[in-house]
């Protein structure tokens, strides 16, 4: 069973920088497909960043320059690098796993995935 735990939320004025992990249990299968979502209440889940198994990321138009995602697959865990943020960018941070086909892009549509951490909150202040 595949299990996702985030930690490195909190609070940090705008412009400030906040990295966020992900850490991964229960798989052994390389071909991992990763994401960061977004959400805050009466929205919809935005997908922030993804990672594909071969290592091609993909992030919202709104987060680009600015958000970087990586992962160690030594230490089975996914990153979230959030620099000059916004209080746009407050809201409870998802990461996500699902084993796609290999020819697939990286994925930042939430129907995708099927495995979901608890989430961690991040909340930039003005």
């Amino acid at each position: 069973q595949v299990q996702l735990v985030e930690s490195g939320g909190g609070s940090v004025q705008a412009g400030g920088s906040l990295r966020l992990s992900c850490a991964i249990f229960g798989y052994t299968n390389s071909n991992v497909y990763m994401g960061w979502f977004r959400q805050t209440p009466g929205k919809e889940r935005e997908g922030v960043a993804a990672i594909a198994g071969d290592g091609r990321t993909s992030f919202a138009e709104s987060v680009k320059g600015r958000f970087t995602i990586s992962q160690d697959n030594a230490k089975n865990t996914l990153y979230l690098q959030m620099n000059s943020l916004r209080p746009e960018d407050t809201a409870m941070y998802y990461c996500s796993a699902a084993f796609l086909a290999p020819w697939r892009g990286p994925s930042r549509t939430a129907a995708d995935y099927k495995y979901w951490g608890q989430g961690t909150q991040v909340t930039v202040s003005s």
